[in-house]
């Protein structure tokens, strides 16, 4: 007897499905743990973060929801967000590996602690997984296999060490300034108070680095380079970074005990303004810019009160045209970088790229303003008290223009790393015209 093609084709791909079925009898299902396995973060976690950042006061509600058990805060946050599962850092290896199991006729279960409906969206988005279990289930007759979260030891300690951003406690540099405006640099009581001063300084920024990161996970993962921040990547645990905090809070006010009590209260109006920031103000246009060049003044003010110093108001005034400059050039600098990536606007802030002509006009005026502050203070009766040649500080006007319009062409240029301040921290015409600064500034003494 013979079978036309299409009778072989049928026994051929009842064979094939046979096969299948025999494969798929052999392979035990496969639990996969969802919190450090699947997603090198903690579901729970992130969607609790997500509505203290909506809402600052549903942090007192988590722990009310907390004592009346974690089945009761796991519901309740739930029905109050929706996650973007696509945003989640998955484990990309296992996450292929998964899918070649999938593929070989494995069943997988994702196991997860968290509100069903939360990891019920995750499975929705991945496609891969039959369905969902937790707590005390059982998969089938009892026999699986289990995929746990990685035990290796890793340096974890690393990832931790880059969420305090050291490379940002530079800008704590400005502490010293009131000392070098008064010709106190030599003064080493005063020196001492100031070094003090800039440890307590850069301990409350780095936790406050650490918060900023926690409440904008989803935002700096959208981010082309914020979202290998340690947070944001995986590569650090939410967990930890929510213990740091008060450690860095509780080190920074032990060291605030040896400093008057004057720089305590601008140490808690930083603070106040930069939660404030994490928390609203860097979502408002504008207001955003505004708060960044008042945190970089208040570090100015914070050095006068740490060493009893009486601050200029003209140095005020000179900073607060300047870092307004600058805040403006780190808002244009991370728009013009969506702009080339032909993105509408910015996640988690309200600027369009559209703005882009705005930032730049407004940005490049203020930076004029402080020049023409520094001008002005040339000529006013405060000066002659300190210099004995107050004509040749005219030269740092002229380098200040230079430097200031030279940062705008640079942002145009897309080539301004969107903190200008590690910028000119690490560009070498600038460091020169920090040098030419300085040696016009004692020329002029």
């Amino acid at each position: 007897m013979s079978l036309s093609f299409d009778g072989l084709t049928f026994i051929t791909r009842c064979g094939i499905f046979m096969t299948a079925i025999a494969a798929r009898e052999l392979m035990p299902p496969l639990c996969v743990d969802l919190d450090g396995a699947l997603i090198r973060s903690n579901l729970l976690l992130e969607a609790l973060l997500r509505l203290v950042g909506r809402n600052p006061l549903y942090l007192f509600m988590a722990m009310l929801w907390l004592l009346r058990g974690r089945a009761i805060l796991k519901g309740q946050v739930a029905a109050r967000i929706e996650l973007n599962p696509a945003a989640l850092p998955y484990d990309s290896e296992l996450l292929e590996w998964l899918r070649s199991e999938r593929a070989r006729g494995r069943d997988l279960w994702l196991y997860s602690e968290a509100n069903e409906r939360l990891a019920t969206a995750v499975t929705g988005h991945l496609g891969i997984f039959e369905g969902v279990v937790g707590g005390n289930q059982v998969v089938g007759d009892g026999r699986f296999d289990y995929c746990d979260r990685e035990r290796r030891d890793r340096a974890r300690w690393r990832p931790l060490l880059r969420a305090l951003r050291p490379h940002q406690w530079i800008k704590n540099v400005l502490l010293f300034v009131p000392l070098l405006a008064a010709h106190r640099a030599g003064n080493l009581a005063a020196l001492a108070t100031t070094l003090l001063a800039f440890v307590a300084f850069s301990l409350c920024a780095s936790a406050v680095y650490i918060l900023n990161d926690l409440l904008d996970l989803e935002s700096d993962r959208k981010h082309p380079r914020k979202a290998s921040r340690p947070f944001a990547s995986g590569d650090a645990t939410i967990a930890s970074g929510l213990l740091l905090i008060p450690i860095l809070f509780g080190a920074a006010a032990t060291v605030t005990a040896f400093l008057p009590v004057n720089f305590r209260l601008v140490l808690g109006v930083y603070f106040a303004l930069t939660l404030a920031y994490s928390l609203n103000l860097k979502r408002r246009v504008l207001l955003d810019a505004m708060a960044l060049a008042a945190l970089y003044t208040l570090r100015i003010i914070a050095g006068a009160t740490a060493t009893s110093i009486a601050l200029s108001f003209w140095l005020l005034l000179f900073s607060v045209f300047l870092f307004l400059s600058l805040a403006f050039a780190k808002r244009f600098a991370e728009l013009d970088d969506l702009r080339r990536q032909h993105l509408l606007h910015a996640a988690g802030r309200g600027y369009r790229t559209e703005d882009l002509p705005i930032l730049r006009s407004m940005g490049t005026a203020s930076g004029y303003l402080s020049v023409l502050v520094l001008a002005l203070y040339i000529n006013s009766p405060d000066v002659g008290a300190l210099y004995h040649r107050p004509k040749v500080i005219w030269l740092l006007c002229i380098a200040m223009l230079y430097w200031i319009s030279r940062l705008w062409v640079v942002a145009q240029r897309g080539k301004l790393h969107d903190d200008p301040v590690i910028y000119a921290m690490q560009d070498r015409v600038s460091l020169l015209t920090g040098l030419l600064a300085a040696f016009i500034i004692g020329a002029a003494i």
